[in-house]
């Protein structure tokens, strides 16, 4: 009788890894403990209450950690989820130790300096810690070390193309052994069992069409007397994607194809924003606001404001407010503003070309109705008439429309005269919801004063 191969466990399968961080860790914060001690009092030896103060530190620390999934296995993830793991690990265990202080009514007892100096010497001292291992680890993996053999089991040689040319798989800690073609389910169960046992193969990717479901419940069974690991990899080229994730809906998992990412706490986070920078410049801004409203006041008839119903989040309608620019006139439907427009005033051409006909928005994203960063809102008749011609057009509102965006600082910016400019308008809008973070917001309002508020496209 033929033995099988022996399966072949990965450094991480042989020893416990989970453990070695979780003493280098307590390390660390012992370590953090003892310099900010000497930082503080000027002696290494902390003694007494700090001493248990630390110790209970050092454990907080680590169970925090723990909790928030620090210890489990980072293979094929970014360093930036590795980042907020413990970014939001060590501010837990900074609010526990916290809340402890003040309800044992000990927090007198201990220097702020002190407790302080520990947190972000130790903080950082763990993320140098995790980064240099990440880096070791990536190029360990890519001179062909430590990796999980994979088995490819795709219906198109594309997915097969893709993961052969991808550069970045061997440092992700994966090596691609072979691959099983499956065109129907006659006669490839074998095959798929053979392969695992031959090529002593770690994890199984299936990548196939949502509309093969039954050829991964085939899979699932064939390989039921094995301990492989068995990915899901749906073919999704063909369906557009908006911030896709997995979910546990009401007892079940789910796929989300096209979700908003302006979930809690995200939301709060962008809220937070808004209030705070909208907040500021509004007060910055009131002595220029006056003097706008008083040059439109005294050149042309008719109201400071230009009021005007756009579409928000979610698709809720809201008036978005800007200085007058035009002058008064009616027309049927809503024409976009070109060159040489004979409706602009001299002093609305100043104003959009500088676009600061936008400041009056500051008031509505006070009120909760925009953001300063976001998808620019769009005429109604322009969301009639585009949602049909630009593929996931309407998916921009699922934020709230803003200031400035990524289209806009992208230079995607003034009058949309042509299909293709509109597409890549929205290109850019669904990048920047699929991408979103605080910093990707800082940065386009750095680059939004940074280039200025004068631009070529605007009149």
């Amino acid at each position: 009788m033929q033995l099988k191969p022996k399966y072949q466990p990965t450094f991480a399968e042989r020893y416990p890894v989970p453990l070695f961080f979780a003493i280098m860790d307590m390390l660390i914060v012992f370590a953090a403990g003892v310099f900010s001690y000497f930082y503080r009092f000027g002696t290494p030896e902390p003694t007494g209450r700090y001493s248990f103060a630390l110790t209970t530190t050092a454990i907080v620390v680590v169970l925090c950690l723990a909790i928030g999934g620090a210890y489990g296995s980072q293979r094929g993830h970014s360093f930036r989820r590795q980042l907020s793991f413990l970014v939001a690990s060590w501010a837990s265990a900074a609010g526990i130790l916290l809340s402890l202080s003040f309800f044992l009514k000990v927090s007198e007892d201990y220097s702020r300096i002190w407790f302080s100096t520990m947190l972000v010497v130790g903080g950082a001292a763990c993320i140098l810690l995790r980064l240099s291992v990440y880096l070791i680890l990536r190029k360990i993996r890519s001179s062909g070390m430590n990796l999980k053999s994979v088995l490819l089991v795709h219906s198109n040689d594309d997915s097969s193309f893709q993961l052969n040319t991808e550069n970045d798989l061997r440092e992700d800690g994966f090596s691609l052994a072979s691959t099983l073609k499956i065109d129907s389910v006659s006669e490839w169960t074998a095959t798929l069992v053979n392969k695992v046992d031959e090529e002593k193969i770690h994890e199984v990717w299936i990548s196939l069409p949502l509309s093969r479901g039954g050829d991964v419940s085939s899979i699932m069974y064939a390989l039921r007397h094995h301990t492989v690991a068995v990915r899901f990899i749906p073919e999704l080229r063909d369906i557009p994607l908006l911030n896709h994730r997995v979910s546990h809906i009401a007892g079940l998992y789910s796929l989300d194809l096209s979700c908003s990412p302006m979930d809690s706490p995200a939301r709060l986070i962008k809220r937070a924003e808004d209030l705070f920078i909208g907040g500021i410049i509004s007060l910055i801004i009131i002595p220029i606001c006056i003097l706008i409203a008083i040059a439109i006041r005294t050149t042309s008839p008719g109201p400071i404001l230009f009021k005007q119903h756009r579409t928000g989040f979610n698709g809720k309608k809201f008036k978005v407010y800007k200085f007058r620019s035009m002058h008064v006139h009616k027309e049927d439907g809503v024409t976009q503003a070109s060159r040489n427009d004979a409706r602009i005033t001299k002093v609305g051409a100043f104003l959009r070309r500088t676009s600061l006909d936008e400041l009056p928005q500051f008031f509505n994203v006070l009120q909760g109705r925009m953001s300063i960063v976001g998808p620019r809102p769009h005429a109604l008749s322009h969301n009639e008439y585009y949602k049909d011609l630009v593929e996931s057009y309407m998916q921009r509102h699922k934020v709230k429309p803003g200031i400035t965006g990524w289209a806009q600082v992208s230079g995607f910016r003034g009058e949309t005269d042509t299909l293709e400019k509109m597409q890549k308008r929205v290109e850019h809008d669904l990048w920047y919801i699929d991408n979103w973070s605080l910093w990707l917001d800082l940065k386009i309002i750095f680059q939004t004063f940074a280039k200025g508020f004068i631009h070529k496209n605007a009149f």
